[in-house]
C-alpha cells in the first residue's frame, strides 16, 4: 500500500455560541472551509478529487442530508465530486481524516478532502415521534446542542452522566486540583493569543464571507488564575470544573487535503506531513476523557516510534482536567502540548475540532523544524482517536 500525506489545511475562525457565526448555516461553514483549503492548492483540478469526507456530530438540523455532499455543491466543486459524512461525535473530523488516509493508502483515490463542521448555535430542538397518532398530552422539545438526548432507558445511569460530571469523577480519580485546571486554562488563552499575534494562524484560518470575525472569538487574553478562581463550579456545588476551565460551545469548520505521494504532481505542491499512525480506543462511557491515552499509544506503535521521539502534541482540550490526566499518563513534557493554544481558548465546535488539531500540528512541526507529532481527541460515550504525523519538509529545505 502507498502512504497518505497531508498537503494543506484550513479552517474558519471559531465563533462563540450565539456569536459572530450564529447566522451562518453549517453547510455554508463547511463550504467555506473546503473552498479555503482548495485555494491553498490552486493547481489542483477539483475534478480530480476522488472523495470528500466530512465529520459532523449533530446532523439533526441544517447539517442533515449528508452535509459533506451539500458542502461540495455549495463550494462550487464539480457535481462529479462525491461526499460522505461521518459521525464519531467530538472526533468526527479526525475520523474523517483517518478515513481519507485509508482511501489513499488503498489506492481507491489519489486525492481526498477531509474535515468537519459544527454549528452548535444552530443545533435544533427535536421532538420524538409519538407511538400513536394525535397524543392528547404535551410533548417536550429536546436540545441537540450537546450531550445525551432521548436516552435509551436500558443504558446504565452511570454511562449517561453529563460530560461535566464524568470529568469531575476524573478529577477525583487522579486528584487533579481546581488550581491546576485553572492554570492550564489560562495557559491556553495566553498561548492562543500569542499565536494569533505572531501570525501563526494567518495561513490556516480563512474568513467566512459576510462575517466580521478575524480570529477565534472565545480567546480571552486577559484571563488570569485569579479571575478563574472566582467562577462557580458548573456541575457540582463543591466541584472543580467551571465555565473557565472547560471548552465552550462553538461554531466552525475545518478542511484538509489528503493525497498520495504521487498526487503531488496534480496537487501542485509538496506534502506537509505523512500520516504515519492511527489509533482508536474505547473505555466505559464515563471515562471518555482518559481514552486518548491508549489511542495515542496505539498510533505511536503503528508509526513505529515512541513518546521519546515526539516533539509536538495537539490534544483537544475538552476539559482541562482530562487534558491534564492524559498528559500526566503519557509522562511527557507539558511544554510540547498545544503551544499555539487549545480548545479551551480557541473553541470546540464538535465536528470540526479534529481537523483543526491535525492541521495545526502539521504547521507547528514545520514552523519549529520538528519531525514527529501526535494529534489526539477524546470523544463522548467513552472513545478517543489519535493520529501520528511525520514532518516531511525537513529533508527538502536544503535541496
Amino acid at each position: 500500500m502507498t502512504s497518505a500525506f497531508l498537503y494543506a489545511a484550513a479552517r474558519t475562525p471559531f465563533g462563540r455560541f450565539g456569536g459572530a457565526l450564529a447566522d451562518v448555516r453549517p453547510d455554508d461553514l463547511a463550504a467555506t472551509a473546503l473552498a479555503g483549503v482548495l485555494a491553498k492548492v490552486p493547481e489542483l483540478d477539483p475534478a480530480l478529487i476522488g472523495d470528500v469526507v466530512l465529520g459532523n456530530a449533530n446532523g439533526a438540523g441544517e447539517d442533515n442530508r449528508n452535509v459533506a455532499r451539500m458542502a461540495v455543491l455549495l463550494a462550487g466543486l464539480p457535481v462529479s465530486v462525491p461526499g460522505s459524512t461521518v459521525n464519531r461525535l467530538c472526533g468526527s473530523s479526525l475520523d474523517a481524516a483517518m478515513t481519507a488516509s485509508r482511501i489513499v493508502e488503498t489506492g481507491d483515490a489519489h486525492v481526498v478532502l477531509a474535515g468537519g463542521v459544527e454549528s452548535m448555535t444552530r443545533a435544533p430542538w427535536v421532538l420524538p415521534k409519538p407511538s400513536r397518532a394525535y397524543p392528547a398530552g404535551h410533548v417536550t422539545a429536546v436540545s441537540t446542542t450537546l450531550g445525551w438526548r432521548l436516552v435509551n432507558e436500558r443504558m446504565p445511569a452511570e454511562w449517561t452522566a453529563s460530560l461535566g460530571e464524568c470529568n469531575e469523577q476524573l478529577a477525583d480519580r487522579f486528584q487533579i486540583s481546581r488550581e491546576r485546571q485553572d492554570a492550564f486554562a489560562v495557559r491556553s488563552h495566553q498561548l492562543a493569543d500569542a499565536a494569533w499575534a505572531a501570525g501563526r494562524y494567518d495561513d490556516l484560518v480563512v474568513a467566512v464571507p459576510g462575517v466580521d470575525l478575524a480570529r477565534d472569538e472565545g480567546i480571552r487574553p486577559g484571563s488570569t488564575v485569579e479571575k478563574l478562581a472566582g467562577l462557580k463550579p458548573s456541575f457540582r456545588p463543591d466541584g472543580s470544573i467551571t465555565a473557565g476551565n472547560a471548552s465552550p460551545l462553538n461554531d466552525g469548520a475545518s478542511a484538509l487535503v489528503v493525497g498520495s505521494e504521487e498526487a503531488a504532481s496534480v496537487i501542485g505542491t509538496a506534502p506537509l506531513a505523512r500520516i504515519a499512525g492511527r489509533g482508536v480506543h474505547a473505555l466505559t462511557p464515563q471515562d471518555f476523557g482518559f481514552a486518548p491515552v491508549e489511542a495515542a499509544n496505539a498510533a505511536l506503535a503503528r508509526a513505529g516510534i515512541d513518546w521519546a521521539d515526539v516533539e509536538a502534541v495537539e490534544l483537544n482540550e475538552a476539559f482541562a482536567v482530562q487534558s491534564l490526566a492524559c498528559v500526566d499518563a503519557w509522562r511527557i513534557d507539558p511544554g510540547i502540548v498545544n503551544t499555539w493554544g487549545g480548545a479551551i481558548a480557541i473553541g470546540h465546535p464538535l465536528g470540526a475540532s479534529g481537523g483543526r488539531i491535525l492541521g495545526t500540528l502539521a504547521h507547528r512541526l514545520i514552523a519549529d523544524r520538528q519531525r514527529w507529532g501526535v494529534a489526539a481527541i477524546c470523544i463522548g460515550v467513552g472513545q478517543a482517536l489519535a493520529v501520528v504525523i511525520e514532518n516531511v519538509t525537513l529533508g527538502s529545505e536544503n535541496q
